[in-house]
Parts: structure tokens; C-alpha cells; sequence
């Protein structure tokens, strides 16, 4: 590319510091998900690379100082520094943003950075938020121990709370509701509408994690969620090489209608030289504040090189996604055929409590991951596991390859029993991440696991 070619196209960016904003031309209007895996994000023009190139740089030049200053200032679009935007990731961001249906995006270091924003965003010391209690343990740490830590209170309820105990859990200083699509390792359906009808009725968002389901099998903005993130580690990079995470705003939420609650976003930002957010952002409003506040200030930024490989993941996610539902279901009917099994959790499975719900949020299927019980508990969990020879043992889930966990061993070690309680797993719990390999292969190790 020419040095010419070059700084046109970044001055013909739609993004940059704002965050990188879904294209709304017609064709991404018209082509489906499955294309948009393939196509979505990066648009080569004439004599452009035909692959998403790699922009591996801290800074990028321009002529004048003036320039320069005009992007400081959100004046102007161009990138000028990678942890505010890069041109790989932003178009990583825009297939996802796509993907989810969404108005803007941004990628960040991992899920737990892109958690940790969506709700940092537009709360602040004093302030409260509602979270169903079966989230990650991972997740449910960084809220009710780290952010408590930073002034900002978190009530934990059951997703399975009715309309009446949610609205108990709201206060005058509540600013968001967070929860999972599929709840790690729970495997809880989220009543997505119900969750949303309760957060719109206090005049906040919904913020849905999206991970396991992916907009493959789940689209939460199509059931009132407001804002989507993930851990692109799993399902979306699907080889377990690159940690990353992104957060998707659907442009949805109306700040302005809620103006006393979000300041952040409604009311001028000193440290941008005064800038409203929503006046001059729209719909870009919150994904904007995400990244020249949030993200300047505390850089977890994914880096160019984990943005590609995670596009190259997500090229191939339509076609993984239904592989690792329909060997799920194998596994799962297997283990629920077993004397030795005492129980199995997976929502694609007929009978199982969140079927009806999977059903109708996810009609396509729910995701890979199983979690299940042996009738010898604890004990006969950790025996099982180590005797697995295709399965392996890591602290990962979601990927290409079959493997194993122990939750309460090993992510959600840090829990009391009641706070297992509380999330939802069972001391006996074993998570099965069932991978892309033939079925039959993976309930020949479960077999010979259980039996030799």
C-alpha cells in the first residue's frame, strides 16, 4: 500500500477513538450472519490486502500538529495511538458489532476487562448495580470483592426471580443489570425480556454477557438486552490462543430519557474539554465514552496481533458452533443414560430445566458445554478426570478441543460453599467442554473415564 493509499484510508475511517461504529451500508443490511463471519469488518478497497492485515503500531504519523490536537479533542476521526484504536482491531470490532446486530463496539484485553468496562462505564463510587447470582466466578469476584472495593455495590439475584423480587432489588443509585445468556458453568438460561422489562421499568440497561451462546445461537438485543459483551476467547477465537474480549452497545438505551442517572454520558466531560457524549455521539454515545475515558485511562487494550488471530476464529464460528451443540447433545444423552451419572445439566437437553427457555432464546442450539455429577460426588469427580485420555485438564473452556474442569476446584476455588450455592454449582460439578472432534470418539473417553 502506498504511503498515499495508507493515510486515506485512515482518514476515511468510520471510528477511531469512538469506538469502532457498524457500517450501515446495504449489503450489511442484507447478508446474513454466516457471511458476515466471512466478509464483515475488514472492506479491502483497490489494491488493499485481501486478508485483515495486521497493524502492529504503538503511534501513527500525521503532517501537522494542528491535526494532531483536533483528534485529542474528538474533533476529528484518525488514529494516533493503539490504546485508544487501531485499524485491526476496529475491524474485528465492526464484524462483531455486525454479528450482534449492534450500533458500535470495541474489543478490549479479555472478557474480564470488557465486564469490568461495560459496568465501570456508567457506574461510579455510590452507585449500585443488580447481577444474576449464577455468573462466572471470575466475574462474580470482580463485582461483589474488586468493584466493591471502588465504591460500587452489586445485589446478586436469582435469575429465576419473579418480576416482584426484581424490582425489590432495584435502588434510587441503580445504574445497570448484568447477566449471562448461558451461565458459566451453570448453565442457567437467562429469561433475557424478563430481565429487560425490569431494568427498563427503573430506567436502566441490560447488560448481557453473550459468550458461550454467541450471536450464532443468541441475538439478546433482538429481546431487549442494551449492551452485549464477551470473551472472545472462547467460542470466537476457538483455538485457545488469544485471550481478548469485546463489549457491543445496540444504540438502543435512550441516556438522555435517564439523563440524572448517567452524568458520564449526558453532562459535559472536564476531561475531554467538555464534551456531552450523547450530543455529540448519538448512538455511539456509550461505546465513545468506553474507549477515550475508560480505555484511555486504564488500557486494556487487545493487541493487534490477538485482534487477527481472533478474526481468523471468527471466519470459521458458523461452522463450529452447530458441530459443538450437536456433540454436546450426544455427550449429554450419554451421560444421562448412565447408572453412575447421578445428574446432567445441559439446556439442549430435552427434560432439562432451562430447555423451554434455550428454546426460545436459542432455538438453533445453546452452546458446547456440558456440566454433570457422579453419584461418587467430589471424590469420584477428580478420579473421573484424571483418567480422561482425549479430555484434557485446563483452566479453559469453549475451544476446538474437548476438555475438562473441576469448577470448585479450580475457577470458583476462591467461592465459600454458599457463594457455590448462590452461583449455582454443585461441589460435585464437573464442566465438560465438549470440542469439534468425532462425537463418538469423546464418548468413547467418557466411557472408558467412567468404566476402566
Amino acid at each position: 500500500m502506498s504511503r498515499n493509499l495508507f493515510c486515506d484510508r485512515l482518514r476515511s475511517k468510520r471510528a477511531c477513538v469512538a469506538g469502532r461504529t457498524r457500517r450501515k451500508d446495504s449489503m450489511s443490511k442484507k447478508r446474513s450472519i454466516e457471511t458476515t463471519c466471512i466478509q464483515g469488518g475488514w472492506h479491502p478497497e483497490n489494491g488493499e490486502a485481501r486478508v485483515l492485515p495486521i497493524y502492529q503500531s504503538t503511534t501513527f504519523k500525521y503532517s501537522t500538529s494542528e491535526q494532531m490536537g483536533r483528534l485529542f479533542d474528538l474533533e476529528e476521526n484518525g488514529y494516533f495511538y493503539t490504546r485508544l484504536a487501531n485499524p485491526t482491531n476496529d475491524a474485528v470490532a465492526e464484524k462483531i458489532c455486525e454479528m450482534e446486530g449492534g450500533a458500535a463496539a470495541m474489543l478490549t484485553s479479555s472478557g474480564q476487562a470488557a465486564n469490568f468496562y461495560s459496568v465501570f462505564n456508567i457506574c461510579s463510587a455510590g452507585d449500585h448495580f443488580i447481577c444474576a447470582a449464577t455468573v462466572y466466578g471470575g466475574t462474580s469476584n470482580l463485582f461483589t470483592v474488586t468493584m466493591k472495593k471502588m465504591g460500587i455495590e452489586v445485589t446478586l439475584v436469582d435469575p429465576e426471580s419473579t418480576d416482584e423480587e426484581l424490582d425489590a432489588a432495584f435502588r434510587p443509585n441503580t445504574k445497570c443489570v448484568f447477566g449471562e445468556s448461558i451461565a458459566n458453568p451453570a448453565l442457567v438460561v437467562l429469561d433475557i425480556e424478563k430481565f429487560a422489562r425490569a431494568a427498563h421499568r427503573h430506567g436502566v440497561p441490560l447488560i448481557v454477557d453473550n459468550t458461550f451462546a454467541t450471536p450464532i445461537n443468541c441475538r439478546p438485543f433482538e429481546w431487549g438486552a442494551d449492551i452485549v459483551t464477551h470473551s472472545t476467547t472462547k467460542y470466537m477465537d476457538g483455538h485457545a490462543m488469544s485471550v481478548g474480549g469485546c463489549i457491543v452497545d445496540s444504540g438502543n438505551f435512550d441516556w438522555e430519557a435517564h439523563k440524572d442517572k448517567f452524568p458520564g454520558l449526558t453532562q459535559p466531560d472536564a476531561s475531554y474539554h467538555g464534551v456531552v457524549y450523547t450530543e455529540k455521539f448519538g448512538k455511539g454515545a456509550y461505546i465513545t465514552k468506553a474507549t477515550a475515558q475508560v480505555m484511555r485511562d486504564l488500557g486494556s487494550i487487545q493487541a493487534p496481533m490477538n485482534a487477527f488471530l481472533l478474526n481468523v476464529g471468527l471466519e470459521t464460528l458458523h461452522l463450529r458452533v452447530p458441530r459443538h451443540c450437536e456433540n454436546a447433545l450426544k455427550a449429554a444423552k450419554y451421560l444421562k443414560s448412565r447408572e453412575d451419572v447421578a445428574w446432567v445439566n445441559y439446556p439442549g437437553l430435552e427434560g432439562d430445566r432451562y430447555y423451554e427457555l434455550a428454546q426460545k432464546y436459542m432455538p438453533k442450539g445453546t452452546c458446547g458445554v456440558i456440566s454433570f455429577g457422579l453419584k461418587g460426588g467430589r471424590e469420584a469427580a477428580g478420579v473421573f478426570m484424571d483418567k480422561l485420555k482425549l479430555a484434557a485438564i485446563v483452566t479453559h473452556v469453549a475451544d476446538a478441543r474437548t476438555c475438562v474442569l473441576h469448577p470448585a476446584s479450580h475457577t470458583h476455588r476462591q467461592l465459600t460453599d454458599e457463594q457455590l450455592a448462590e452461583a449455582g454449582v454443585d461441589p460435585s460439578m464437573i464442566r465438560l467442554s465438549v470440542g469439534i472432534e468425532n462425537a463418538d470418539d469423546i464418548i468413547e473417553d467418557i466411557r472408558q473415564a467412567l468404566e476402566d
